[in-house]
């Protein structure tokens, strides 16, 4: 079973706009005219960022590895 990842999304107002980031991942940065188009473009480039990076994972993995979760205390 997956358990849900949470992630913090850092908004900030700028004008008529709002930028915001994922604390955690780098990089993913986004504008919108409103707060919630935010946090939804946010959740898209989240998804699209940590995809990105299990392909990498397993990419530079080779053809012989082994998966384990990990829990982090927060």
């Amino acid at each position: 079973m997956k358990t849900k990842n949470e992630y913090t999304a850092i908004i900030k107002q700028e004008h008529d706009r709002y930028i915001g980031w994922i604390k955690e991942i780098p990089g993913g940065n986004c504008q919108e005219r409103s707060v919630e188009e935010l946090k939804e473009t946010l959740k898209i480039t989240l998804s699209e960022a940590l995809e990105f990076n299990r392909r990498d994972a397993i990419k530079f993995a080779g053809n012989v590895y082994r998966e384990e979760k990990i829990t982090v205390p927060m």
